[in-house]
């Protein structure tokens, strides 16, 4: 994670932009005494909205725990 202030972002915005999207890089924007904000590539906000929605139900988080279990049982019986 790049951790930068704003005036350093907007001035290298390019730089910045290109880095999030050809390196995977999280960039953690600080202004003043506001929290900041982070910027991540679409390939990345897309992975976490997937994950997202794969834990947003108990019947999808059953089986993900099932197919771990069954995954780490074989593992261990081989």
């Amino acid at each position: 994670m790049k951790i930068v202030n704003y005036s350093e972002f907007r001035s290298k915005l390019k730089e910045y932009l290109d880095t999030v999207e050809h390196d995977n890089e999280v960039v953690f924007i600080k202004r003043g005494e506001s929290n900041g904000s982070v910027l991540i590539s679409v390939d990345e906000y897309n992975s976490i909205n997937e994950s997202l929605h794969l834990v947003s139900s108990n019947k999808n988080r059953e089986r993900l725990a099932e197919s771990i279990r069954q995954v780490t049982k074989r593992e261990r019986d081989k």
